[in-house]
């Protein structure tokens, strides 16, 4: 829950001050807190656990190709374009656009946010500071993702208070999903491994296949270095917390 608010606070404040360049920056440094706490935390953890390998593999593989899949049916949206932003789209096209699909984008991330829920509760099960790491990942991905969904719900005509208020309620799911996960997974321990799996498949979809490719459009070395800066810090974000906690 105070991730959901969280994130969708910071994309309200940064939406109503239209800044851009920050929502890049944000971009970045997901990419380094994303792939640091997939490839460094949750995967070494379940492949430790004791679960059978070649499982978790599979689970791996499934995971990604489920998450290109939900990407391609539009339930998962991962787009921080809109109006102004360099896109040479024709005037208006953001707002038509958003026009037949905010509702969907406000079910997509109702959807979202209760399975973060669900991997949130799983990563705290399996590991506290797991957990914390986790959620500062998830919460690092969601700013710029509610940046991008909070412009596009603006542009298909929602005032600034009501996209702010259904996002904030669409982040609830979120608790949804916790204590599903939390009561369930608490007595079934053997799943967690596979969760933390499919959690970090997400995470690794995400960041490469939507985050990376968005930073590969701006290639110039003054627009280079302060992204393998910020993904550089992502990185040591997470190792730095999974020191302290």
């Amino acid at each position: 829950m105070v991730a959901g608010v969280l994130s969708i606070t910071g994309a309200a404040i940064f939406s109503f001050a239209l800044l851009s360049k920050a929502v890049e920056r944000m971009v970045s440094l997901s990419v380094g807190i994303m792939l640091a706490t997939s490839l460094l935390h949750a995967l070494p953890d379940a492949f430790e656990s004791g679960a059978n390998t070649r499982s978790l593999f599979a689970t791996l593989l499934g995971g990604l190709l489920t998450f290109f899949v939900l990407e391609k049916l539009a339930i998962l949206r991962h787009s921080h374009h809109h109006e102004g932003d360099g896109h040479h789209h024709a005037h208006g096209h953001d707002k038509h656009e958003a026009g037949k699909s905010g509702w969907m984008i406000l079910l997509g991330d109702a959807m979202h946010n209760f399975t973060d829920g669900i991997l949130i509760a799983a990563a705290f099960l399996a590991n506290p500071e797991l957990g914390i790491v986790t959620a500062l990942a998830i919460v690092a991905h969601e700013i710029p993702q509610e940046i991008g969904d909070f412009i596009v719900l603006l542009n298909a005509g929602f005032s600034r208070l009501r996209a702010y208020v259904f996002n904030l309620l669409c982040s609830l799911m979120s608790v949804a999903g916790g204590l599903l996960g939390y009561f369930t997974l608490d007595n079934a321990s053997g799943l967690i491994p596979y969760v933390l799996v499919f959690a970090s498949s997400g995470f690794i979809y995400i960041a490469v296949g939507d985050l990376m490719p968005q930073m590969q459009r701006r290639t110039t070395p003054r627009e280079f270095l302060p992204q393998v800066a910020l993904v550089a810090l992502g990185v040591g974000v997470v190792l730095v917390l999974k020191r302290l906690v």
